[in-house]
């Protein structure tokens, strides 16, 4: 062998063994990443390594753990890693499969008393074990209400989404807020991207957008930025000396709108009830005669709400004519659409239930409600552009200097009324990537034809009666009428004596546990059951249960 081919031949060996030397430094280093090291010995082993690539190496390494200080140990004890490997464990069993289990309970109820007797609540001086502390959580779970349930039929929320719920794990490991790109670059531009994908299928140009903590405070929101847009100089003077605003809201709308005109300082009484027709749906001639008086009573009309998918008949107002109205007097018009909103991913349903939504100024959008993303997941959405940071904004120094070395439009913290906020767009974006906008329009799908069919089996069966007959969103709404009232309606008690019904039964219901449905008066109609649909997993077989069980929990009232 030549000597020159020999001295090459040892140059690549002294640098392949000083690769494979950095190599092995930097897998012991938790910090640098396994895919880097796997591409670095594939380059070792292929021989394709030269000089350069050694310096790259070298400086790879150098930036990867220049940081890192302090003796190489594992972060995570064997102890707390135990612990957390029998908590997940706990909630993959407990929590999860049996969450989701058809013959298990929905909730094993206990009265106050009872349960604070059962449960060990004291916080003492002393640091208890792992084993004590299992157990509380395994308590925990045991006798909560199991949300996943598929016969979970209570609230405008169920079910159980994995993605969603694997997101929500790792925001909460991360642990960060939401208010600056510095503590959380991935997701205050994810936040901008999710909001931006809502404001397009609401059919906004535009706009803006931020996740609130729940419908309510979305609703919130949207008094406020109105209000702002029309008398900017309240920011800094406050309500002395205004005109008295008032806001309009239909009958049945969340009573959230008369909590924010409250806390706002606009006044309960400058809330205007519009009526309703027997659906549930806004009379909006009603609306407009309201505007009108108002107008001559010298007050200054600014906002009105309109609801898409009421709570409890499930309404959805009608917008194109809602925004005729206010565009001819100037009004801010907003769409509480936190329960009803999930029907814009549906083509089948959503054009005759939301036509019109594109003309509105702002919008609520709870996906933890019929997209079922996972408590809490909230949005407010409108078309104006930078208005949530002129009216909310405090410019505090300390949080949102604006001399950073970064895009610091991504500091989306001074649009809030909050400081820190929680992740809640990272579950929401996990779902999406996993269903596509195909996989939501099939799940808004699958929950509306199940509401047919529930409908259809209450036309037909003996001892039930609809409050509507054909509900527009996915609340089906209905009273059971015991054989010992029935052919009794003419008779004067008869509304009292149904009236105690459905409370008796949901008694009885919860007390064994197998399903939990809601009930609710509404104006003169007596108490009658609210079965809402928002978990694509409920089948034919659950609602043919629900009915039975209903009848023999009270065929003896």
């Amino acid at each position: 062998m030549s000597n020159d081919i020999r001295k090459s031949s040892d140059k690549n060996q002294n640098i392949a063994d000083i690769a494979m030397s950095n190599i092995l430094t930097s897998l012991e280093d938790s910090a640098f990443s396994c895919s880097c090291a796997k591409e670095m010995i594939n380059g070792a082993i292929d021989g394709h390594l030269n000089d350069c690539s050694v310096r790259n190496l070298r400086t790879t390494l150098s930036d990867t753990t220049s940081n890192v200080k302090g003796p190489k140990k594992d972060p995570l004890p064997k102890e707390e890693e135990d612990f957390l490997k029998t908590v997940f464990q706990i909630i993959l069993e407990d929590g999860i499969r049996k969450g989701r289990d058809v013959t298990q309970k929905v909730v094993d109820f206990h009265q106050p008393d009872e349960l604070k007797a059962m449960l060990d609540l004291e916080i003492r001086d002393a640091p208890e074990n792992h084993q004590g502390l299992i157990k509380y959580m395994k308590d925990a779970i045991k006798y909560s209400v199991r949300t996943s349930h598929p016969r979970f039929f209570n609230q405008l929320f169920s079910g159980q989404n994995s993605y969603a719920l694997a997101g929500q794990w790792i925001t909460e490991t991360l642990n960060t807020s939401q208010y600056t790109f510095e503590v959380a670059p991935v997701f205050t531009i994810m936040e901008n991207v999710v909001l931006h994908k809502m404001r397009d299928i609401v059919g906004y140009t535009g706009g803006d957008g931020i996740f609130c903590p729940g419908g309510s405070i979305s609703n919130l929101y949207a008094l406020n930025v109105a209000r702002y847009r029309y008398m900017p100089d309240i920011k800094k003077t406050g309500l002395f000396g205004l005109p008295r605003l008032v806001v309009f809201t239909s009958k049945q709308s969340h009573y959230s709108i008369k909590k924010a005109a409250s806390v706002l300082g606009i006044g309960t009484n400058n809330v205007v009830l519009v009526n309703c027709d027997d659906r549930g749906k806004m009379i909006t001639s009603d609306l407009e005669a309201h505007i009108l008086r108002v107008k001559a009573e010298g007050a200054v009309p600014f906002f009105v709400n309109c609801t898409s998918g009421t709570t409890v008949l499930g309404a959805y107002d009608p917008l194109d004519e809602v925004a005729d109205i206010c565009e001819r007097h100037g009004l801010w018009m907003h769409v509480d659409a936190a329960w009803g909103g999930g029907v814009m991913m549906s083509q089948k349903y959503r054009a005759s239930r939301m036509r019109g939504v594109e003309r509105s100024d702002s919008i609520t959008w709870n996906p933890h409600k019929m997209m079922g993303a996972g408590q809490q997941c909230s949005s407010f959405l409108l078309k104006h552009e930078n208005l949530l940071q002129r009216c909310h904004e405090a410019k505090a120094k300390y949080l949102f200097q604006q001399d950073k070395f970064y895009d610091v439009s991504y500091d989306t913290g001074d649009k809030s009324i909050q400081c820190g906020r929680k992740v809640d767009v990272f579950k929401l974006w996990l779902m999406w990537k996993a269903k596509g906008n195909q996989g939501w329009q099939q799940d808004i799908d699958a929950v509306f034809d199940k509401t047919r069919y529930l409908v259809d089996k209450l036309k037909t069966r003996e001892g039930f009666k609809l409050v509507l007959d054909d509900p527009e969103c996915t609340n089906v709404c209905f009273w059971y009428i015991p054989p010992s009232l029935r052919g009794k309606e003419d008779e004067a008690d008869y509304k009292d004596k149904l009236h105690q019904v459905a409370p008796k039964i949901k008694e009885r219901m919860v007390l064994s546990g197998t399903m939990l449905v809601g009930y609710q008066p509404l104006g003169n109609k007596p108490n009658f059951f609210r079965q809402v649909f928002s978990s694509p997993v409920v089948t034919e077989e659950d609602l043919d249960f629900l009915l039975d069980e209903v009848e023999r929990l009270g065929e003896d009232l």
